[in-house]
């Protein structure tokens, strides 16, 4: 009968060699093989023949190793452990990687089983139906070392393709949801990327594809900033995919982001105050106060509770932050007025900021004050202002009046300083005091000098304050040489 022909990696596994190894040797007609329907084939016999000849070097060497093909006797003086267990009494064999034995059946049959550790560190012990001897037991113990070496190091893996909108709803439920306080702003970015690398999977997101998306939504009149933001979603979206094994390299690194014009921040003067508070409603106006009082977040205006409001130690304990940490704010007298009216106003409410309901006549919790707000600042005649840019106002009075940028951040809540150096270009102030220390006039008074800050110099009369120069040699020459210096000054 005709022995069935052998496949590539049959053949480098016999060889101890890389199948790539066996490919180019049948290229170059190095070894004999079949080519059957385009397939390179080979014949086991004229194999082992081309072997047996030793035509490479390399065998010489691989005869040593521990490999499939080894007799038995050259395996079992590499790595079986006691000389006990070469005993037939006991008809165990502990190779270390693992042990042979054999076990009698209740019909008094003798079965083959391996006994080794898995890549979790457990034990199994399996009966190899297939095995008529030791060799062929040991080739079983040999392939299920591998198979949980490979399992254990993630190794021959085959990742299983999954397409960016697939991905994207797990990401938004598991993750975003669970660790993120703003993941609607998020869903909405995840949104925008799935409409254009949707269908996508994730190995086929290149920074080419990124470009094009960039590109598109230029075109489409997105600001840039916006495409920054969505792109640090996908950058965060794909480093989370790595960590869940759904990715092997996160294509975001490559791209760079587009440049951005600095954020222009919008402070409100103290006649805008004024001409805001009085334009403002019965329920609107403790809040434009509260957030210039405290530089509070929209959302932790909306939502502050009494039960977070100390009006003993005049304390309020921001818990639902951006950045996930609580932060302290003091009360100052006029936040502290305000509160103190509210809470005789609002009486046992659960939120600071409530409102009746013309309807019903019940009291609710007042979260969104939006078109409010933009009617009053249309009525007071302020335009380009937002509620955000009350906080910039807070943070912007505070540089003023000079307080440190430690102080700052940690009332505004920011992760970084670096964060809070964006507010100290707006003290233009204090740069205009700078720039006058240096001018020789003040208030139009001619003559009047104010402070020199430059360094003292006399250039009238330099010869004065000149010492002489006392050459490194004997004294008698230094002293003859002042003595012609000073006689040639007469």
């Amino acid at each position: 009968m005709k022995q069935p022909l052998l496949k590539i990696s049959e053949v480098s596994s016999f060889l101890h060699v890389h199948p790539i190894t066996v490919y180019k040797w049948a290229r170059k007609g190095k070894i004999p093989y079949l080519k059957i329907n385009g397939l390179i084939r080979f014949d086991k016999s004229e194999i082992r023949e081309w072997k047996d000849k030793k035509k490479i070097k390399y065998f010489e060497f691989a005869e040593c190793l521990p490999k499939f093909d080894l007799s038995l006797e050259k395996y079992d003086i590499m790595l079986l452990k006691g000389r006990s267990a070469l005993s037939k009494k006991f008809k165990r064999w502990n190779y270390g990687i693992g042990t042979i034995y054999i076990r009698k059946t209740k019909g008094g049959k003798e079965r083959w089983c391996i006994d080794y550790r898995d890549e979790n560190g457990e034990r199994v012990r399996k009966v190899v139906k297939s095995a008529q001897s030791r060799e062929e037991a040991l080739l079983e113990l040999q392939s299920d070392i591998r198979e949980n070496f490979e399992k254990k190091h993630s190794l021959n893996q085959k990742k299983s393709k999954t397409k960016f909108n697939e991905f994207a709803v797990q990401y938004l439920e598991n993750y975003v949801k669970v660790n993120n306080l703003a993941w609607k702003r998020v869903k909405t970015c995840l949104k925008n990327l799935c409409e254009f690398m949707g269908d996508c999977y994730l190995q086929d997101i290149y920074p080419l594809v990124i470009e094009k998306y960039k590109l598109k939504r230029l075109n489409e009149g997105i600001k840039p900033a916006t495409v920054n933001r969505e792109l640090s979603v996908l950058k965060r979206a794909f480093n989370i995919a790595i960590d869940w094994k759904m990715a092997d390299e996160n294509p975001v690194r490559n791209v760079r982001f587009l440049r951005q014009p600095e954020p222009k921040e919008r402070i409100l003067t103290e006649d805008e105050e004024e001409r805001l508070l009085e334009a403002s409603t019965e329920h609107l106006k403790p809040i434009i106060i509260a957030a210039l009082q405290t530089g509070m977040r929209k959302a932790e205006v909306a939502n502050l509770r009494w039960d977070k409001v100390d009006m003993r130690s005049k304390e309020i304990e921001v818990v639902r932050t951006k950045s996930g940490k609580k932060r302290i704010i003091p009360i100052n007298e006029d936040l502290y007025e305000e509160l103190k009216l509210l809470r005789e106003k609002n009486g046992d409410g659960e939120f600071v900021f409530q409102y009746v309901d013309p309807k019903t006549g019940e009291k609710k919790h007042l979260k969104y004050f939006r078109r409010s707000f933009e009617t009053a600042c249309r009525r007071a005649k302020i335009s380009g202002f937002t509620f955000h840019d009350l906080r910039h106002t807070f943070a912007s009075r505070l540089v003023r009046s000079g307080v440190d940028l430690i102080t700052i951040k940690d009332l505004l809540g920011h992760y970084s300083v670096k964060t809070t150096e964006r507010y100290t270009h707006s003290n233009q102030e204090q740069k205009k005091k700078a720039v006058e220390l240096l001018s020789t006039e003040t208030d139009g008074k001619k003559g009047e000098k104010v402070v020199n800050l430059s360094p003292i110099c006399h250039t009238e009369d330099k010869r004065k304050f000149e010492k002489p120069l006392i050459p490194l040699l004997s004294s008698r020459w230094a002293v003859s040489s002042v003595g012609r210096a000073q006689r040639s000054q007469r």
